[in-house]
């Protein structure tokens, strides 16, 4: 049976695959410069596999052609659904298709009155001093107002005119809008209105109907109609995306990652979970793959092609309920990532002063200069221009027919060129590695604030965490952001360089339910809460597919304090003042103050139900050298870094065993990733193959 975990990424898919058919592995190993294959315990095999993801003269999507490769079938046969047992994804459609503003047409039904409330939104000024506000683009093309109305209390203060609704609708769906959001005053506690709605819709064929009180069922008219409203955009482009890999696996069982970082199955994933679907993928398969190296507290960062991800954990995973995601405000339980447009891919250009990298892409067509296909310069460029990177350990994948290796005489050509302008502009005479330098140590700052933000800005001191690096860029830049930040460990999976595709592996099937409370924490609230909370875990548990494995409840309560708007998180407990000692000691590390005085109000209570999922073994490796026998390096490359070129010994990650060490400046190539260990760093590698980073001073 074949396992596929798949992760498509702006630039590379990657695929994981756990196998114990002998004759994929006897295929596979003519081909040991594109598959890498890691044996298992119990007769079993884990093939790595990266292609790009958009490649439209080769095949059509790249988690399907992947799959084809490993079985080793053509592109017009059928693939055999017998031989799979699960597909486990991650996909950037809809994060791609939100960034494009490329998604369905909308239309929004609203409480009459309030037809412009999402466009006016909570009128922040993101850029305080800017003389001209750019509101963001809406997602809806057109708006009915609805003439319906409850108070906050539940009566019904005007019944909706059915008959007028439904002209109104059917005009609309005329004009080839079929997808609608409907958002209405106060629907979270009374939804009768937008049930009768939906219902009208149904009957008019609208092919997506998003309603508020199952999207988000919280207050805040603003942030849930822009839930919603994100919902109904994206729903229908994910489905087609699904519909078209389920139409090609028939009969098998496909599940993609969401926002949260649980799995669910293909027909229950929707707009709203699947914006970070790529990224959780990331942060589960970095958090699961530290706790098996001993490691508790971890800082993660995913440098990939098109941006770096990075985020924090501390014993569990960080949502957030309230996020902002490529102009869109979202209200749904996401994991607290911060994304930055800094990649292998991000363009690099001297705008006649100054140096600046991103936030464009290069992506992968045509990609950075190095890859034959015109590309402007880009990060991966000033790392092959330092020597960080060399074409022979890079796949042989470019060009017109995708079988040439990285084009390094363009690159130092691109870069002699612009260290010439550089110096036409700015009389400052700098060499073209000087150059490329520059433009890392410009990325890697950016890099370094973006963890910032989610550590030290946060109350945490980011110098007692490991530093987990992964996606196929992270390890070129490891130890530079580590240098930046104090970080004094650095750790390194042996499938770094495709870890959210294996996360998708090592992720378990999560349901998380929401509900709406604002009432003072009492301990009279406390048997409503419990009463909630049992509703919640009943819908949660509906998601789930029970039957074969143990279920982990989590309860949690957000809490904040009256009058103002910050939640925070705390475990629900039957007693007030242990719930209020969480949220105290979160509040002094977070804000540096509590308030003693001020009222608790509990916003809202969430329910996650978990089911464990198989997840692969890893094989323990034994060292068979002797223990005073160093590694042997393949070839001494000269590399720029410190300001000077060094010697630099390229050592194969596959020829290193336990306990051997090495200390920088050195490289480690391995099939799916570089990593360059700097001049004060030194890298060991442990008996489960985890290569770990040590800072020397």
């Amino acid at each position: 049976m074949l396992k596929v975990f798949a992760d498509r990424g702006g630039t590379f898919t990657d695929i994981v695959a756990v196998t114990n058919n002998q004759s994929i592995i006897d295929g596979l190993s003519k081909h040991p410069e594109r598959f890498l294959i890691v044996p298992l315990p119990n007769q079993q095999w884990i093939i790595i596999y990266k292609l790009l993801s958009e490649n439209p003269e080769q095949y059509q999507d790249a988690a399907i052609q992947g799959i084809r490769d490993i079985i080793g079938i053509s592109s017009n046969e059928p693939i055999p659904n017998e031989a799979i047992e699960v597909v486990k994804m991650g996909t950037t459609v809809a994060t791609n298709a939100l960034l494009e503003r490329k998604g369905d047409r909308v239309v929004l039904l609203i409480t009459k009155g309030f037809k412009d409330a999402l466009r006016i939104g909570y009128q922040n000024r993101p850029n305080i001093f800017a003389r001209h506000l750019v509101l963001p683009t809406m997602l809806y093309e057109q708006v009915i107002e609805i003439d319906e109305r409850y108070d906050a209390r539940g009566n019904e203060l005007i019944p909706i005119n059915i008959k007028q609704v439904e002209s109104d609708l059917q005009a609309v769906y005329h004009t080839g809008i079929w997808s609608c959001a409907i958002v209405f005053m106060h629907s979270d506690r009374y939804p009768n209105h937008e049930q009768q709605i939906a219902k009208i819709a149904q009957g008019i064929r609208f092919t997506q109907i998003s309603v508020s009180h199952q999207v988000s069922p919280l207050m805040k008219l603003v942030s849930r109609g822009d839930t919603t409203v994100v919902d109904a955009y994206l729903t229908p482009i994910l489905r087609r995306y699904v519909n078209q890999v389920a139409s090609q696996l028939p009969g098998v069982k496909l599940m993609f990652m969401k926002s949260d970082g649980g799995l669910v199955a293909a027909e229950q994933f929707q707009g709203k979970d699947s914006i970070l679907s790529g990224p959780a993928g990331g942060i589960v398969g970095a958090v699961q793959t530290s706790k098996r190296g001993g490691f508790e507290l971890v800082i993660t960062f995913d440098m990939g092609g098109t941006s770096t991800d990075v985020a924090h954990f501390k014993g569990e995973y960080e949502r957030q309920l309230d996020s902002e995601i490529a102009g869109a405000r979202m209200r749904v339980p996401v994991l607290a990532i911060n994304t930055i447009a800094a990649g292998g891919g991000s363009v690099l250009f001297f705008d006649g002063s100054s140096y600046r990298v991103g936030p464009a892409s290069a992506g992968s067509n045509p990609g950075p200069a190095c890859y034959r296909r015109g590309g402007p310069l880009a990060v991966t460029d000033a790392n092959v221009m330092l020597g960080k990177i060399h074409p022979q350990y890079f796949p042989s994948v470019f060009g017109i027919d995708g079988n040439l290796p990285l084009d390094k005489d363009t690159v130092i050509q691109r870069f002699t060129q612009l260290a010439q302008d550089i110096q036409a502009a700015t009389l400052n005479h700098c060499t073209p590695e000087q150059v490329a330098a520059g433009f890392v140590a410009i990325a890697v700052e950016n890099m370094a604030n973006a963890i910032k933000k989610i550590s030290l800005q946060r109350g945490y001191d980011v110098t007692q965490y490991v530093l987990c690096c992964f996606g196929g860029a992270g390890g070129q830049v490891a130890c530079l952001i580590a240098d930046t930040l104090g970080m004094k460990q650095i750790f390194l999976h042996p499938y770094a360089g495709v870890l959210s595709a294996y996360g998708m592996g090592l992720a378990d099937v999560r349901a998380i339910r929401e509900g709406g409370v604002e009432q003072p924490l009492t301990q009279t609230l406390i048997p409503k809460l419990q009463e909630l909370m049992e509703t919640l875990e009943t819908q949660a548990r509906s998601e789930i597919d029970e039957a074969h494995s143990q279920v982990e409840i989590i309860r949690k309560a957000n809490l904040k304090y009256d009058g103002t708007n910050s939640t925070l998180t705390v475990n629900f407990a039957d007693n007030v003042v242990l719930m209020r000692q969480e949220f105290e000691i979160e509040h002094k590390s977070r804000y540096g103050f509590i308030q003693l005085e001020k009222t608790l109000i509990v916003e809202s209570a969430s329910v996650e139900v978990i089911q464990k999922m198989d997840t692969p073994e890893e094989p323990l490796t034994i060292r068979n050298r002797p223990l005073d026998e160093t590694p042997v390096s393949v070839e001494t490359v000269r590399m720029f870094t410190t300001d000077q070129w060094h010697d630099t010994p390229v050592y194969r990650r596959e020829d290193l065993q336990p306990e051997d060490s090495i200390d920088g400046p050195a490289i480690v190539v391995e099939k799916i990733s570089t990593i360059v260990v700097e001049s004060n760093w030194n890298a060991k590698l442990n008996a489960q193959n985890h290569l770990i980073l040590q800072r020397k001073y």
